[in-house]
């Protein structure tokens, strides 16, 4: 699904924004910013929700004017490019030209964030999705919402629509950070390694593809994805082994220090435990062990200390 920056209203600002730049708003621009004035409008509702419903039932009925209603007189929208679009004749002029292009679309609305600021004033932060009536992809957008109470009944003062990005890990993950990039061992005899880091998509894990090997000769290797565990607040590994095993870790980082505590299933069904320790000795240069070995809840001798060092991109 194709990600846009459209705040519930902010996606109709999108839209507007192009249609200036370009001297036509797309389709899916406009829907965008359809989605995002839908989405503000639910957030604005703090109560029972009456008001939202009344906001969707106009904007699923293409209704430009009485969307434009739910702002006040002055009430303002800025886009992703940061066009304002300010007072209900100028944001009933958008929707009228995003509900032209856009017949049937439909709006989700999810309210990340409601804070009141006093009795008359609520700020609202959320995500919208703007589905097009032929059921093709939809758009996600993010908002940011002040809501204002008149005569009882609230209204959008301001909309402000940003990127909408996927949530992300790295921040959890800085720790390890460190070993992003290609390593390798730096005995060319005897049993040694190579391994490489890098980040996913959004930077929500680190995935390593590494391998055993045998006077420079790879033997045995695999792939691992590093991520963090939102509930557990801890660093996790999932392994899975060229050789059909499969594995699952935990990390603990103490300064440049990288310890996982890691359990798994060969092939062949032996239970295997092991802590691996991954030492930073410099920015160019590591070392990694394999200890506390057991196959079967037999214990095996500690794997040699492996010098690695970074190689150059």
């Amino acid at each position: 699904m194709r990600t846009c920056v459209v705040l519930l209203v902010a996606g109709a600002a999108l839209a507007i924004g192009q249609y200036v730049a370009i001297g036509k708003a797309s389709p899916q621009q406009d829907l965008n910013v359809a989605a995002e004035a839908k989405a503000l409008v639910a957030a604005q509702e703090p109560a029972k929700g009456e008001r939202a419903a009344e906001f969707i039932a106009a904007f699923n009925a293409g209704d430009a004017k009485a969307v434009a209603g739910f702002w006040t007189p002055e009430g303002d929208y800025i886009d992703q490019s940061g066009k304002q679009y300010k007072g209900r004749e100028a944001i009933e002029k958008l929707y009228s030209r995003i509900f032209a292009a856009n017949q049937g679309a439909k709006l989700a609305v999810t309210v990340t964030a409601h804070k009141p600021l006093g009795a008359d004033v609520i700020l609202e932060d959320g995500i919208t999705e703007v589905t097009p009536a032929d059921g093709g992809p939809g758009t996600v957008g993010q908002f940011s919402a002040v809501l204002v109470k008149k005569d009882n009944v609230w209204y959008f003062e301001s909309v402000r629509e940003t990127i909408a990005r996927p949530p992300s890990n790295v921040e959890q993950l800085e720790s390890i950070a460190w070993l992003i990039g290609d390593w390798s061992g730096e005995a060319d005899k005897g049993e040694s390694a190579i391994a490489s880091y890098s980040w996913a998509e959004n930077q929500n894990f680190i995935v390593s593809t590494f391998a055993t090997t045998l006077n420079g000769i790879p033997v045995v290797g695999g792939t691992q994805w590093i991520g963090y565990d939102a509930v557990d607040k801890t660093i996790r590994s999932w392994t899975f082994y060229s050789g059909g095993g499969v594995g699952e870790g935990t990390w603990m980082v103490e300064g440049g220090k990288i310890t996982v505590k890691a359990s798994g299933k060969t092939a062949s069904g032996s239970k295997v435990s092991v802590m691996n320790v991954i030492t930073m000795v410099d920015a160019e240069h590591a070392t990694f062990q394999a200890t506390q070995l057991m196959v079967d809840g037999k214990p095996m001798p500690d794997g040699p200390v492996i010098k690695l060092k970074r190689e150059k991109p």
